[in-house]
Protein backbone atom coordinates (compact mmCIF):
# COMPACT_ATOMS: atom_id res chain seq x y z
CA UNK A 1 0.00 0.00 0.00
CA UNK A 2 1.27 3.70 -1.05
CA UNK A 3 -0.04 6.67 1.54
CA UNK A 4 0.13 8.88 -1.27
CA UNK A 5 -2.45 6.52 -3.55
CA UNK A 6 -5.65 8.59 -4.10
CA UNK A 7 -8.07 6.02 -3.60
CA UNK A 8 -11.44 7.77 -2.82
CA UNK A 9 -12.03 9.45 -6.07
CA UNK A 10 -15.40 10.48 -7.69
CA UNK A 11 -16.44 6.77 -9.42
CA UNK A 12 -15.30 4.99 -6.18
CA UNK A 13 -17.23 7.06 -3.94
CA UNK A 14 -20.11 6.57 -6.06
CA UNK A 15 -19.42 2.63 -6.10
CA UNK A 16 -18.95 2.72 -2.24
CA UNK A 17 -22.48 4.90 -1.77
CA UNK A 18 -24.14 2.40 -4.71
CA UNK A 19 -23.15 -0.78 -2.44
CA UNK A 20 -24.13 0.87 0.74
CA UNK A 21 -27.48 1.46 -0.58
CA UNK A 22 -27.89 -2.03 -1.19
CA UNK A 23 -26.75 -3.19 1.95
CA UNK A 24 -28.66 -0.34 3.97
CA UNK A 25 -31.78 -1.74 2.27
CA UNK A 26 -30.96 -5.51 3.18
CA UNK A 27 -30.44 -4.21 6.72
CA UNK A 28 -33.69 -2.48 7.13
CA UNK A 29 -35.67 -5.43 5.28
CA UNK A 30 -34.64 -8.30 7.04
CA UNK A 31 -34.35 -6.72 10.57
CA UNK A 32 -38.04 -5.53 10.05
CA UNK A 33 -39.31 -9.09 8.61
CA UNK A 34 -36.71 -11.75 10.41
CA UNK A 35 -35.57 -9.66 13.48
CA UNK A 36 -31.91 -10.25 12.60
CA UNK A 37 -29.04 -8.63 10.47
CA UNK A 38 -27.06 -10.70 8.19
CA UNK A 39 -23.08 -10.17 7.97
CA UNK A 40 -22.81 -8.56 4.45
CA UNK A 41 -19.00 -8.56 4.82
CA UNK A 42 -18.85 -11.42 3.02
CA UNK A 43 -20.87 -10.77 0.25
CA UNK A 44 -19.18 -6.84 -0.32
CA UNK A 45 -15.93 -8.82 -0.84
CA UNK A 46 -17.40 -11.16 -3.14
CA UNK A 47 -19.15 -8.92 -4.82
CA UNK A 48 -15.96 -6.67 -5.12
CA UNK A 49 -13.68 -9.70 -6.26
CA UNK A 50 -16.49 -10.00 -9.12
CA UNK A 51 -16.47 -6.65 -9.86
CA UNK A 52 -12.33 -6.60 -10.12
CA UNK A 53 -12.69 -9.58 -13.14
CA UNK A 54 -14.50 -7.25 -15.26
CA UNK A 55 -12.14 -6.33 -18.27
CA UNK A 56 -12.52 -2.83 -18.12
CA UNK A 57 -9.78 -0.10 -16.84
CA UNK A 58 -12.27 1.31 -14.57
CA UNK A 59 -12.78 -1.88 -12.82
CA UNK A 60 -8.92 -2.71 -12.50
CA UNK A 61 -8.05 -0.89 -9.37
CA UNK A 62 -10.25 -3.61 -7.58
CA UNK A 63 -8.15 -5.88 -8.27
CA UNK A 64 -6.29 -4.66 -5.19
CA UNK A 65 -7.57 -6.51 -1.92
CA UNK A 66 -6.91 -3.22 0.30
CA UNK A 67 -9.53 -1.67 -2.31
CA UNK A 68 -11.68 -5.13 -1.70
CA UNK A 69 -11.68 -4.52 1.96
CA UNK A 70 -12.78 -0.85 1.65
CA UNK A 71 -15.50 -1.72 -0.82
CA UNK A 72 -16.78 -4.54 2.39
CA UNK A 73 -16.30 -2.23 4.98
CA UNK A 74 -18.82 0.63 3.35
CA UNK A 75 -21.33 -2.23 2.72
CA UNK A 76 -21.38 -3.52 5.92
CA UNK A 77 -21.05 -0.16 8.21
CA UNK A 78 -24.55 0.03 6.02
CA UNK A 79 -26.18 -2.85 6.76
CA UNK A 80 -25.71 -2.85 10.47
CA UNK A 81 -25.92 0.84 11.07
CA UNK A 82 -29.08 0.96 9.08
CA UNK A 83 -30.95 -1.84 10.72
CA UNK A 84 -29.50 -1.99 14.25
CA UNK A 85 -27.82 1.68 15.15
CA UNK A 86 -30.74 3.37 13.30
CA UNK A 87 -34.01 1.62 13.00
CA UNK A 88 -34.18 0.13 15.84
CA UNK A 89 -33.99 3.03 18.01
CA UNK A 90 -36.60 4.90 15.94
CA UNK A 91 -38.33 1.87 16.13
CA UNK A 92 -39.52 2.22 19.73
CA UNK A 93 -41.01 5.28 19.72
CA UNK A 94 -43.10 4.36 16.44
CA UNK A 95 -44.49 0.87 18.88
CA UNK A 96 -45.34 3.44 21.82
CA UNK A 97 -47.73 5.63 20.07
CA UNK A 98 -45.14 8.29 20.05
CA UNK A 99 -44.61 9.31 16.21
CA UNK A 100 -43.71 12.76 17.31
CA UNK A 101 -40.02 11.14 19.20
CA UNK A 102 -39.12 9.45 15.46
CA UNK A 103 -37.04 12.37 14.78
CA UNK A 104 -35.12 13.44 17.92
CA UNK A 105 -34.58 9.73 18.35
CA UNK A 106 -32.88 9.49 14.92
CA UNK A 107 -30.91 12.33 15.39
CA UNK A 108 -29.96 11.03 18.94
CA UNK A 109 -29.17 7.26 17.54
CA UNK A 110 -26.94 9.05 14.27
CA UNK A 111 -25.32 10.97 16.99
CA UNK A 112 -24.58 7.99 19.15
CA UNK A 113 -23.41 6.00 15.98
CA UNK A 114 -20.52 8.44 15.04
CA UNK A 115 -19.28 8.53 18.62
CA UNK A 116 -19.04 4.89 18.49
CA UNK A 117 -17.18 4.81 15.59
CA UNK A 118 -14.94 7.84 16.85
CA UNK A 119 -14.10 5.45 20.07
CA UNK A 120 -13.39 2.53 18.16
CA UNK A 121 -11.08 4.16 15.81
CA UNK A 122 -9.36 5.61 18.42
CA UNK A 123 -8.61 2.55 20.85
CA UNK A 124 -8.53 -0.28 18.34
CA UNK A 125 -5.32 -1.95 18.42
CA UNK A 126 -4.59 -1.26 21.63
CA UNK A 127 -3.98 -3.55 25.00
CA UNK A 128 -8.24 -3.35 25.27
CA UNK A 129 -9.38 -4.06 21.91
CA UNK A 130 -6.17 -5.97 20.20
CA UNK A 131 -5.85 -6.42 16.45
CA UNK A 132 -4.19 -9.33 17.49
CA UNK A 133 -7.07 -10.79 19.31
CA UNK A 134 -9.82 -13.43 17.21
CA UNK A 135 -12.80 -10.79 15.59
CA UNK A 136 -13.41 -14.14 13.83
CA UNK A 137 -15.99 -12.51 11.58
CA UNK A 138 -13.17 -10.02 10.83
CA UNK A 139 -10.72 -13.36 10.13
CA UNK A 140 -13.35 -14.85 7.74
CA UNK A 141 -13.63 -11.66 5.31
CA UNK A 142 -9.69 -11.40 5.43
CA UNK A 143 -9.17 -15.09 4.07
CA UNK A 144 -11.62 -14.74 1.92
CA UNK A 145 -10.45 -11.58 0.27
CA UNK A 146 -6.53 -13.41 0.59
CA UNK A 147 -7.59 -16.51 -1.41
CA UNK A 148 -9.46 -14.86 -4.10
CA UNK A 149 -5.71 -13.03 -4.10
CA UNK A 150 -3.51 -15.78 -4.23
CA UNK A 151 -5.49 -18.61 -5.01
CA UNK A 152 -3.76 -22.23 -4.73
CA UNK A 153 -4.03 -24.25 -1.70
CA UNK A 154 -5.21 -21.65 0.50
CA UNK A 155 -8.51 -20.92 -2.11
CA UNK A 156 -8.77 -25.06 -2.53
CA UNK A 157 -9.36 -25.00 1.51
CA UNK A 158 -11.33 -21.63 1.64
CA UNK A 159 -13.35 -23.54 -1.05
CA UNK A 160 -13.71 -26.34 0.85
CA UNK A 161 -14.77 -24.69 3.85
CA UNK A 162 -17.49 -22.84 1.89
CA UNK A 163 -18.70 -25.74 0.86
CA UNK A 164 -18.68 -27.29 4.33
CA UNK A 165 -20.55 -24.16 5.75
CA UNK A 166 -23.21 -24.37 3.46
CA UNK A 167 -24.05 -28.18 3.68
CA UNK A 168 -23.80 -27.48 7.52
CA UNK A 169 -26.23 -24.61 7.50
CA UNK A 170 -28.51 -26.19 4.96
CA UNK A 171 -29.28 -29.18 7.92
CA UNK A 172 -29.29 -26.74 10.56
CA UNK A 173 -25.95 -26.83 12.05
CA UNK A 174 -24.80 -23.28 13.42
CA UNK A 175 -21.32 -23.53 11.18
CA UNK A 176 -20.58 -20.07 12.25
CA UNK A 177 -20.34 -21.16 16.08
CA UNK A 178 -18.51 -23.70 14.67
CA UNK A 179 -15.72 -21.63 12.83
CA UNK A 180 -15.05 -19.07 15.10
CA UNK A 181 -14.52 -22.11 18.32
CA UNK A 182 -11.33 -22.50 15.54
CA UNK A 183 -10.14 -18.84 15.85
CA UNK A 184 -11.30 -17.50 19.26
CA UNK A 185 -9.81 -17.51 22.96
CA UNK A 186 -10.40 -21.03 24.18
CA UNK A 187 -11.76 -20.14 27.61
CA UNK A 188 -13.77 -17.40 26.68
CA UNK A 189 -15.88 -19.94 24.02
CA UNK A 190 -16.15 -22.49 26.64
CA UNK A 191 -17.84 -20.09 28.84
CA UNK A 192 -19.84 -19.10 25.87
CA UNK A 193 -20.97 -22.84 24.51
CA UNK A 194 -22.03 -23.77 27.94
CA UNK A 195 -23.57 -20.71 28.35
CA UNK A 196 -25.65 -21.26 25.38
CA UNK A 197 -26.37 -24.92 26.41
CA UNK A 198 -27.33 -24.15 30.02
CA UNK A 199 -30.14 -21.60 28.33
CA UNK A 200 -31.07 -23.90 25.71
CA UNK A 201 -31.63 -27.59 28.31
CA UNK A 202 -32.24 -25.32 31.44
CA UNK A 203 -36.19 -25.94 31.32
CA UNK A 204 -36.23 -29.58 30.29
CA UNK A 205 -33.47 -30.16 32.44
CA UNK A 206 -34.04 -28.61 35.82
CA UNK A 207 -37.58 -27.80 35.54
CA UNK A 208 -36.61 -23.28 35.38
CA UNK A 209 -36.92 -20.53 33.03
CA UNK A 210 -33.45 -18.88 33.78
CA UNK A 211 -34.54 -15.79 31.86
CA UNK A 212 -37.80 -15.44 33.82
CA UNK A 213 -35.70 -14.68 37.20
CA UNK A 214 -33.36 -12.63 35.35
CA UNK A 215 -30.71 -14.88 36.08
CA UNK A 216 -28.71 -14.10 32.68
CA UNK A 217 -29.28 -10.58 33.12
CA UNK A 218 -28.04 -10.34 36.53
CA UNK A 219 -25.07 -12.62 35.41
CA UNK A 220 -23.97 -9.87 32.77
CA UNK A 221 -24.57 -6.89 35.11
CA UNK A 222 -22.14 -8.49 37.51
CA UNK A 223 -19.58 -9.62 34.86
CA UNK A 224 -20.16 -6.04 33.23
CA UNK A 225 -19.30 -3.77 36.05
CA UNK A 226 -16.10 -6.26 37.10
CA UNK A 227 -15.28 -5.84 33.15
CA UNK A 228 -15.45 -2.26 33.31
CA UNK A 229 -13.47 -2.14 36.79
CA UNK A 230 -10.61 -4.36 34.91
CA UNK A 231 -10.64 -1.63 32.25
CA UNK A 232 -9.99 0.58 34.15
CA UNK A 233 -7.22 -1.06 36.31
CA UNK A 234 -5.78 -2.39 32.48
CA UNK A 235 -5.33 1.61 31.52
CA UNK A 236 -3.56 2.70 35.38
CA UNK A 237 -1.31 -0.31 35.79
CA UNK A 238 2.15 0.31 36.73
CA UNK A 239 4.91 0.56 34.38
CA UNK A 240 6.19 -2.72 35.57
CA UNK A 241 3.35 -4.73 34.60
CA UNK A 242 2.78 -3.33 31.64
CA UNK A 243 6.37 -4.34 30.45
CA UNK A 244 5.47 -7.50 31.85
CA UNK A 245 2.26 -8.21 29.77
CA UNK A 246 3.86 -6.95 26.59
CA UNK A 247 6.43 -9.86 27.61
CA UNK A 248 3.54 -12.61 27.90
CA UNK A 249 2.12 -11.24 24.40
CA UNK A 250 5.18 -12.35 22.26
CA UNK A 251 6.26 -8.69 21.91
CA UNK A 252 3.08 -7.82 20.03
CA UNK A 253 3.67 -3.89 19.35
CA UNK A 254 0.21 -2.05 19.34
CA UNK A 255 -0.10 0.88 17.25
CA UNK A 256 -2.46 2.32 19.79
CA UNK A 257 -1.11 3.60 23.35
CA UNK A 258 -2.33 4.05 26.64
CA UNK A 259 -2.90 7.64 26.52
CA UNK A 260 -5.32 7.04 23.17
CA UNK A 261 -7.27 4.75 24.78
CA UNK A 262 -7.48 7.36 27.78
CA UNK A 263 -8.26 10.15 25.15
CA UNK A 264 -10.77 8.17 23.49
CA UNK A 265 -13.24 6.85 26.20
CA UNK A 266 -12.87 10.40 27.72
CA UNK A 267 -13.76 12.38 24.57
CA UNK A 268 -16.33 9.80 23.73
CA UNK A 269 -18.19 9.87 27.19
CA UNK A 270 -17.76 13.70 27.10
CA UNK A 271 -19.56 13.55 23.40
CA UNK A 272 -21.95 11.23 24.84
CA UNK A 273 -22.79 13.35 27.60
CA UNK A 274 -23.35 16.34 25.15
CA UNK A 275 -25.59 13.77 22.53
CA UNK A 276 -27.42 12.79 25.54
CA UNK A 277 -28.46 16.48 26.21
CA UNK A 278 -29.01 17.32 22.83
CA UNK A 279 -31.41 14.19 22.93
CA UNK A 280 -33.30 15.32 26.31
CA UNK A 281 -33.89 18.94 24.96
CA UNK A 282 -35.25 17.63 21.24
CA UNK A 283 -37.25 14.94 22.81
CA UNK A 284 -38.57 17.65 25.36
CA UNK A 285 -38.51 15.50 28.25
CA UNK A 286 -36.72 18.01 30.15
CA UNK A 287 -39.88 19.83 31.35
CA UNK A 288 -41.49 15.98 32.25
CA UNK A 289 -38.04 15.45 34.55
CA UNK A 290 -36.63 17.56 37.77
CA UNK A 291 -33.48 19.13 37.38
CA UNK A 292 -32.08 16.42 39.08
CA UNK A 293 -33.53 13.69 37.18
CA UNK A 294 -32.69 15.90 34.04
CA UNK A 295 -28.79 15.45 35.14
CA UNK A 296 -29.02 11.76 36.27
CA UNK A 297 -30.99 10.96 32.78
CA UNK A 298 -28.08 12.75 30.90
CA UNK A 299 -24.96 10.74 32.85
CA UNK A 300 -26.72 7.49 32.72
CA UNK A 301 -27.76 7.54 29.36
CA UNK A 302 -23.81 8.58 28.26
CA UNK A 303 -22.36 6.11 30.71
CA UNK A 304 -25.44 3.27 29.08
CA UNK A 305 -23.92 3.68 26.03
CA UNK A 306 -20.08 3.46 26.81
CA UNK A 307 -20.75 0.49 28.66
CA UNK A 308 -22.95 -1.21 25.67
CA UNK A 309 -19.83 -0.05 23.58
CA UNK A 310 -17.59 -2.16 25.43
CA UNK A 311 -19.37 -4.73 26.72
CA UNK A 312 -20.42 -5.55 23.38
CA UNK A 313 -17.17 -4.77 21.97
CA UNK A 314 -15.37 -8.18 24.31
CA UNK A 315 -17.77 -10.20 23.30
CA UNK A 316 -17.60 -10.01 19.74
CA UNK A 317 -14.16 -9.65 19.69
CA UNK A 318 -13.62 -12.63 21.48
CA UNK A 319 -16.57 -14.71 19.84
CA UNK A 320 -18.28 -13.30 16.92
CA UNK A 321 -21.47 -12.72 18.68
CA UNK A 322 -22.44 -9.99 20.63
CA UNK A 323 -25.53 -9.53 22.78
CA UNK A 324 -26.50 -5.63 22.03
CA UNK A 325 -30.28 -6.59 22.43
CA UNK A 326 -29.44 -8.05 25.85
CA UNK A 327 -27.28 -5.26 27.41
CA UNK A 328 -29.76 -2.70 25.64
CA UNK A 329 -32.36 -4.50 27.89
CA UNK A 330 -30.33 -4.36 30.62
CA UNK A 331 -29.82 -0.58 30.62
CA UNK A 332 -33.41 -0.48 30.11
CA UNK A 333 -34.24 -1.85 33.81
CA UNK A 334 -31.90 -0.26 35.60
CA UNK A 335 -33.21 3.14 34.12
CA UNK A 336 -36.54 1.63 35.73
CA UNK A 337 -35.20 1.19 38.55
CA UNK A 338 -33.97 5.32 38.89
CA UNK A 339 -37.45 5.86 38.16
CA UNK A 340 -37.41 7.54 34.61
CA UNK A 341 -40.83 8.21 33.26
CA UNK A 342 -41.85 6.13 29.88
CA UNK A 343 -40.88 8.76 27.15
CA UNK A 344 -37.22 8.87 28.67
CA UNK A 345 -36.77 5.31 29.06
CA UNK A 346 -38.08 4.87 25.16
CA UNK A 347 -35.04 7.70 24.33
CA UNK A 348 -32.71 5.94 26.79
CA UNK A 349 -32.95 2.53 25.29
CA UNK A 350 -33.19 3.96 21.38
CA UNK A 351 -29.71 5.83 22.65
CA UNK A 352 -28.19 2.42 23.81
CA UNK A 353 -29.43 0.59 21.23
CA UNK A 354 -27.25 2.85 19.04
CA UNK A 355 -24.24 1.84 20.17
CA UNK A 356 -22.34 -1.34 20.37
CA UNK A 357 -23.63 -2.99 17.21
CA UNK A 358 -21.43 -0.59 14.67
CA UNK A 359 -18.53 -0.70 17.18
CA UNK A 360 -18.16 -4.18 16.71
CA UNK A 361 -18.89 -4.68 13.20
CA UNK A 362 -16.43 -2.08 12.50
CA UNK A 363 -13.84 -3.76 14.62
CA UNK A 364 -14.42 -6.78 12.38
CA UNK A 365 -13.07 -4.62 9.63
CA UNK A 366 -10.51 -3.40 10.97
CA UNK A 367 -9.17 -6.85 11.61
CA UNK A 368 -9.91 -7.59 7.99
CA UNK A 369 -7.43 -4.46 7.34
CA UNK A 370 -5.06 -5.67 9.98
CA UNK A 371 -4.47 -9.09 8.51
CA UNK A 372 -4.06 -7.82 5.12
CA UNK A 373 -1.88 -5.00 6.40
CA UNK A 374 0.40 -7.32 8.71
CA UNK A 375 3.79 -6.90 6.67
CA UNK A 376 3.33 -3.25 6.36
CA UNK A 377 4.93 -0.83 8.88
CA UNK A 378 2.72 1.08 11.16
CA UNK A 379 2.70 4.34 9.28
CA UNK A 380 1.05 2.19 6.74
CA UNK A 381 -1.31 0.10 9.18
CA UNK A 382 -2.41 3.53 10.78
CA UNK A 383 -2.96 5.07 7.15
CA UNK A 384 -4.91 1.81 5.95
CA UNK A 385 -7.09 1.96 9.23
CA UNK A 386 -7.93 5.46 8.31
CA UNK A 387 -9.55 4.98 4.53
CA UNK A 388 -11.41 2.24 6.11
CA UNK A 389 -12.55 4.73 8.36
CA UNK A 390 -13.44 6.79 5.82
CA UNK A 391 -15.42 4.00 4.00
CA UNK A 392 -17.39 3.27 7.05
CA UNK A 393 -18.70 6.71 7.25
CA UNK A 394 -19.95 6.45 3.54
CA UNK A 395 -21.67 3.40 4.68
CA UNK A 396 -23.30 4.94 7.86
CA UNK A 397 -23.80 8.09 6.30
CA UNK A 398 -25.66 6.20 3.50
CA UNK A 399 -27.38 4.46 6.29
CA UNK A 400 -28.37 8.06 8.02
CA UNK A 401 -29.99 9.26 4.76
CA UNK A 402 -31.60 5.57 3.50
CA UNK A 403 -33.13 5.37 7.38
CA UNK A 404 -34.71 9.10 7.24
CA UNK A 405 -36.29 8.13 3.43
CA UNK A 406 -37.80 5.12 4.05
CA UNK A 407 -38.43 4.79 7.48
CA UNK A 408 -42.27 5.87 6.98
CA UNK A 409 -42.77 3.13 4.40
CA UNK A 410 -41.88 0.39 7.14
CA UNK A 411 -43.72 1.90 9.73
CA UNK A 412 -46.79 2.24 7.66
CA UNK A 413 -47.09 -1.58 6.90
CA UNK A 414 -46.00 -2.35 10.69
CA UNK A 415 -42.75 -3.62 9.77
CA UNK A 416 -40.81 -3.05 12.49
CA UNK A 417 -37.75 -4.81 14.56
CA UNK A 418 -39.88 -7.02 16.91
CA UNK A 419 -36.80 -6.32 19.39
CA UNK A 420 -38.72 -3.01 19.82
CA UNK A 421 -41.96 -4.85 20.96
CA UNK A 422 -40.76 -6.15 23.63
CA UNK A 423 -39.04 -2.84 24.74
CA UNK A 424 -42.10 -1.39 24.61
CA UNK A 425 -43.81 -4.20 26.72
CA UNK A 426 -41.07 -3.96 29.13
CA UNK A 427 -41.37 -0.49 29.64
CA UNK A 428 -45.34 -0.02 29.64
CA UNK A 429 -45.75 -3.16 32.18
CA UNK A 430 -43.11 -1.64 34.49
CA UNK A 431 -40.61 -3.73 36.55
CA UNK A 432 -42.99 -5.96 39.12
CA UNK A 433 -41.95 -7.93 42.08
CA UNK A 434 -38.56 -8.46 43.39
CA UNK A 435 -36.49 -7.67 39.83
CA UNK A 436 -34.11 -5.50 41.40
CA UNK A 437 -33.16 -8.30 43.99
CA UNK A 438 -32.85 -10.84 41.59
CA UNK A 439 -30.55 -9.06 39.12
CA UNK A 440 -28.06 -8.21 42.31
CA UNK A 441 -28.35 -11.60 43.62
CA UNK A 442 -27.42 -13.14 40.35
CA UNK A 443 -24.78 -10.31 39.60
CA UNK A 444 -22.46 -11.72 41.59
CA UNK A 445 -21.50 -15.39 40.59
CA UNK A 446 -21.40 -13.22 37.26
CA UNK A 447 -18.70 -10.70 38.64
CA UNK A 448 -17.01 -13.70 40.32
CA UNK A 449 -16.81 -15.41 37.49
CA UNK A 450 -15.43 -12.60 35.45
CA UNK A 451 -12.91 -11.50 38.25
CA UNK A 452 -11.78 -15.19 37.86
CA UNK A 453 -11.06 -15.21 33.91
CA UNK A 454 -9.77 -11.98 34.33
CA UNK A 455 -9.31 -9.45 31.55
CA UNK A 456 -7.64 -11.59 29.01
CA UNK A 457 -10.24 -14.42 29.29
CA UNK A 458 -13.88 -12.23 29.91
CA UNK A 459 -14.64 -15.59 30.63
CA UNK A 460 -18.04 -13.69 32.47
CA UNK A 461 -18.94 -11.53 29.37
CA UNK A 462 -18.94 -14.29 27.36
CA UNK A 463 -21.23 -16.93 29.79
CA UNK A 464 -23.71 -14.54 30.42
CA UNK A 465 -23.43 -13.64 26.58
CA UNK A 466 -24.09 -17.37 26.08
CA UNK A 467 -27.04 -17.39 28.95
CA UNK A 468 -29.04 -14.61 27.13
CA UNK A 469 -29.20 -16.12 23.28
CA UNK A 470 -31.24 -19.36 22.88
CA UNK A 471 -29.51 -21.33 20.60
CA UNK A 472 -28.55 -24.86 22.33
CA UNK A 473 -27.08 -25.90 18.58
CA UNK A 474 -24.43 -23.17 18.59
CA UNK A 475 -23.43 -24.26 22.52
CA UNK A 476 -22.78 -27.94 20.56
CA UNK A 477 -21.19 -26.39 17.92
CA UNK A 478 -18.78 -24.49 19.45
CA UNK A 479 -17.69 -27.15 21.94
CA UNK A 480 -17.15 -29.31 19.06
CA UNK A 481 -15.11 -27.00 17.05
CA UNK A 482 -12.98 -26.45 20.52
CA UNK A 483 -12.63 -30.24 20.64
CA UNK A 484 -11.61 -30.77 16.86
CA UNK A 485 -9.01 -27.67 17.38
CA UNK A 486 -7.25 -29.18 20.51
CA UNK A 487 -6.79 -32.67 18.60
CA UNK A 488 -5.64 -31.34 15.76
CA UNK A 489 -3.01 -29.17 17.38
CA UNK A 490 -2.02 -31.93 19.42
CA UNK A 491 -1.57 -34.30 16.52
CA UNK A 492 -0.49 -31.94 13.94
CA UNK A 493 1.40 -28.87 15.85
CA UNK A 494 1.31 -25.02 15.69
CA UNK A 495 2.03 -25.17 11.86
CA UNK A 496 -1.61 -26.48 10.88
CA UNK A 497 -3.19 -23.36 12.82
CA UNK A 498 -2.91 -21.30 9.28
CA UNK A 499 -4.68 -24.19 7.22
CA UNK A 500 -7.49 -24.17 10.42
CA UNK A 501 -8.09 -19.90 10.15
CA UNK A 502 -8.80 -20.66 6.13
CA UNK A 503 -11.36 -23.49 7.01
CA UNK A 504 -13.04 -21.43 9.22
CA UNK A 505 -13.29 -18.40 7.16
CA UNK A 506 -15.18 -20.62 4.75
CA UNK A 507 -17.32 -22.13 7.44
CA UNK A 508 -18.47 -18.58 8.55
CA UNK A 509 -18.80 -17.69 5.10
CA UNK A 510 -20.81 -20.56 4.15
CA UNK A 511 -22.99 -19.94 6.76
CA UNK A 512 -23.16 -15.87 6.09
CA UNK A 513 -24.38 -16.62 2.24
CA UNK A 514 -26.49 -19.38 3.28
CA UNK A 515 -28.37 -16.92 5.97
CA UNK A 516 -28.47 -14.04 3.41
CA UNK A 517 -29.72 -15.93 0.81
CA UNK A 518 -32.42 -17.85 2.50
CA UNK A 519 -33.10 -14.22 4.33
CA UNK A 520 -34.14 -12.94 1.50
CA UNK A 521 -35.81 -15.51 -0.24
CA UNK A 522 -38.09 -16.07 3.52
CA UNK A 523 -38.89 -11.77 3.00
CA UNK A 524 -40.37 -12.76 -0.58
Amino acid sequence: MNTKTKTFDLPFVIFSIIISIFGAIIGMQLITSLGITPNTSIIGALVAMLIARIPMQMFYKYRSVENQNLIQTSISAATFGAANSLLIPIGLPFVMGMPELITPMLIGAGLALFIDVFILYKVFDSKLFGANEAWPPGIATAEALKAGDQGGSKAKFLGIGIGVGLIGSYFGIAMSAFGVAFIGNIWALLMFGIGLLLRGYSIPMFGVDINEFYIPHGMMIGAGSVALLQFVITLWQAKKQKNAQRKEEGDYSYTRSDNDVKKGFGIGFLLYVVAALILAVIGGIIGDMSVTQTIMFVLFAAFAALASEIIVGIAAMHSGWFPAFAVTLISLLIGMMLGFPPIALALLTGFTAATGPAFADLGYDFKSGAILRSHEKKAIEIFGRRQQLKSSLIGFGVAIVMVALFHDSFFAQDLVPPVDLVYATTIESGLGGNVGMLLLLWAIPGALIQLIGGPRRQMGILFATGLLIINPIAGWAVLAGITIRFIVLKVKGPEAESTMYTMAAGFIAGDAIYSFFTSLWKVK
